[in-house]
């Protein structure tokens, strides 16, 4: 007979990016773990991008509620002159307008954790109740947002419950906790928060081994490294490569993560009548920053690049197939960051092209899986003898990596996750 978890999740079908992919493809495995997961999430969230089509990995095991949330921040919609619908970390896109500034600051200082502590409370009454009714063996919260921890905190206490909490992302050492605005009083509720959830949990799960050892100085328990991860599933059949050598990059492009100098190689190369710029395309998939698109354009590469805006998972996979090379970016500041792109371009087995902090959790597992290669921002020979070494096998048709990648598969991963739930499941809760 199958064990139920509660999983609380703010990002669930019809969000859609990357945000959501990890507990849709994580419990359609958990399924098969002998878990049937019971999705707590919001009605009327406020995504950045929606995606019809992760609805088809919904098992009909799965029962999934959802109940409405209020968010302040459809309020700074209708001050902000960007209309942004995104997280907290792209308010630092903004951050430099007077009303960007203010909105930033109000919502860092009087929304603690983020903007969706309102959705804590209401789910708590809600969730205690529904559970008095139809019991649950454990809970398991993942963030960001981290209201999702605190509700799943309450729930424990009031319903003695095994938790485990999942962080996809660090709480206080994230890149763009340094540019909320925080005040002392504030970085020390975060702080407080932060150290609150790492220390009642019964189990916690990280992205990556630097957020573990982070993590580690924190609680006393073990913390789990469960890595995001691609469904292979989604990478079945063939797929007509791309006829131009492109380099592909999927998702929102930040400013701080542009690559100047790789930018600076390409348009160097163009200038040079090398061969690869008679063939080179570029293709940016998603929400460009204008400090990305002003680089491009110093370069002399607007006639190879192609934008085209945020499209639903299934179409992205089919993107990603067909490239010649994946490019990624990993912020200086966090080392341990694991964007579950990186994932989805392992299981598209095309090359590489990192750019970030070379001893990060990243640049690791593109050495241990062979997969590609990561550069920091401030190279230019080694990324420019890469591309071209790229270009040259890709004119020779091996365009393909090998790949050690199994360990990322999501079913995989679900297996390890059950362990986990299993051994909180056997031993008496934290208190």
């Amino acid at each position: 007979m199958s064990k139920k978890v509660l999983i609380i999740t703010y990002y669930w079908p019809p969000a859609g990016g990357i945000a959501v992919q990890r507990w849709v493809k994580l419990s359609k495995y958990l399924v098969r773990e002998g878990w049937q997961p019971v999705i707590y999430t919001v009605s009327n969230g406020n995504y950045p991008h929606t995606d019809q089509s992760m609805a088809k990995d919904i098992s009909p095991e799965i029962t999934v509620i959802k109940r409405p949330i209020w968010e302040p921040h459809r309020l700074y919609q209708l001050i902000s002159p960007k209309k942004n619908k995104g997280d907290t970390h792209e308010i630092s896109q903004h951050k430099k307008s007077l009303i960007g500034k203010i909105s930033t600051w109000v919502r860092s200082n009087f929304f603690i954790p983020d903007a969706r502590m309102f959705w804590i409370k209401p789910s708590v009454n809600f969730l205690c109740g529904y559970l008095q009714k139809h019991p649950v063996d454990a809970v398991l919260s993942t963030g960001p947002p981290h209201s999702a921890h605190l509700i799943a905190m309450k729930v424990k206490k009031k319903m003695n419950l095994p938790w485990l909490a999942d962080f996809r992302d660090p709480w206080t050492t994230m890149d763009y906790y340094h540019d909320l605005l925080l005040t002392k009083r504030a970085d020390r509720k975060h702080h407080q928060l932060e150290l609150e959830v790492l220390c009642q949990a019964d189990a916690v799960t990280v992205v990556g081994e630097r957020m573990k050892e982070e993590f580690e100085q924190k609680r006393e328990g073990e913390v789990v490294v469960i890595t995001n991860g691609f469904d292979e599933e989604d990478f079945s059949g063939s797929v007509q490569p791309d006829q131009n050598f492109s380099i592909v990059y999927v998702g929102s492009f930040f400013d701080r993560i542009n690559p100047v100098n790789f930018w600076r190689v390409l348009g160097e190369l163009k200038k040079q009548k090398h061969p690869l710029a008679h063939r080179l395309k570029i293709r940016i998939i998603g929400q460009v920053a204008q400090g990305v698109l002003a680089s491009i354009d110093e370069n002399n590469l607007q006639p190879e690049l192609q934008i085209v805006p945020f499209q639903p998972h299934e179409v992205a996979i089919q993107e990603i197939k067909k490239a010649a090379v994946l490019l990624m970016g990993v912020d200086v500041r966090t080392k341990f960051v694991l964007t579950g792109k990186l994932f989805e371009y392992l299981g598209a087995h095309r090359p590489i092209l990192a750019f970030g902090p070379p001893d990060g959790d990243a640049a690791a597992i593109l050495t241990e899986t062979r997969a590609g290669k990561m550069f920091s921002f401030e190279e230019e020979e080694s990324m420019r003898n890469y591309v071209v070494q790229l270009f040259q096998e890709w004119e020779q048709g091996q365009y393909a990596t090998s790949g050690r990648v199994q360990t990322y598969a999501h079913h995989v991963l679900a297996a390890r996750v059950s362990s986990v739930l299993n051994r909180i499941t056997t031993k008496p809760a934290v208190a």
